[in-house]
């Protein structure tokens, strides 16, 4: 399966998010990819608070393999791709990349387990979230 579009999220590396070297340390990646996973939900009409409240889930990261290419420096202009490419029963895959004038710094494969907001125990996906979630994903051809 491929993404119909992935979605991409603009972030600007700050000083905050650098070393005394002006490099972007390794952990602000993890920030990044969050966000960009964050904003993601949200184009999809999922915001936090609504995950929460309606349908009382949360996604939690499960997994996560990360291979670093390259570093980002203080001020650059990053590109956050966030490409869903599986759901499971209880489960959302990703792969995400993050790139500097698409250059590929960074690539990662994550995996997000849907859990109960109060009890944090492995639920399924609800139903109209991952119908929505899936109608952005074709077959591949």
């Amino acid at each position: 399966m491929a993404a119909v579009n992935s979605h991409q999220w603009p972030v600007r590396v700050y000083y905050e998010n650098t070393d005394a070297g002006g490099v972007v340390y390794h952990a602000q990646y993890l920030n990044f990819m969050e966000r960009a996973r964050t904003e993601w939900l949200r184009h999809l009409g999922f915001e936090h608070t609504t995950l929460l409240q309606e349908y009382n889930c949360v996604f939690v990261l499960h997994s996560m393999q990360i291979q670093f290419k390259k570093s980002a420096k203080l001020d650059d202009l990053l590109t956050i791709s966030s490409e869903m490419t599986k759901t499971g029963h209880g489960s959302v895959e990703f792969l995400q990349t993050i790139q500097l004038n698409q250059q590929t710094l960074i690539t990662a494969q994550v995996k997000l387990a849907c859990v109960h907001a109060l009890t944090f125990k492995p639920i399924p996906v609800p139903i109209a979230v991952k119908r929505i979630m899936e109608n952005q994903v074709v077959e591949s051809v």
